[in-house]
């Protein structure tokens, strides 16, 4: 994933995650939409899983994704808590934990607004 987004002009500082999820710390350059970003990452790392062959059946991500900006005060912060994804899922799945981050916040889902 390094390699490939770098290839494509995109900083990825840090990436890690767990079993059913991936976390990129990215900082986008000022012609850079995270839409754009996110497509070319995911595309081009599912590209690369499946010509490698590392799992038996065809490798895609799901279609959606989640982003929110980080201020520079929190970089270290946010590199711990990517880089102990095993450690948080011990305890509470991603499901969970994503949904007290939203409520935290002050997010709403999109499906929340569909009848």
């Amino acid at each position: 994933m390094l390699e490939n987004a770098r290839d494509k002009g995109i900083f990825i500082d840090f990436i890690g995650g767990y079993t059913d999820h991936c976390h990129c710390l990215v900082s986008l350059g000022f012609d850079q939409t995270i839409k754009n970003a996110m497509q070319l990452i995911k595309g081009e790392s599912s590209y690369w899983i499946n010509n490698q062959k590392l799992i038996d059946s065809h490798f895609q991500w799901q279609n959606d994704y989640f982003a929110a900006s980080v201020s520079e005060s929190m970089l270290d912060i946010t590199r711990n808590y990517i880089r102990n994804q095993e450690e948080h899922h011990k305890n509470k799945s991603f499901d969970d934990e994503f949904n007290d981050f939203l409520l935290k916040h002050g997010f709403k889902k999109i499906d929340d607004d569909l009848g």
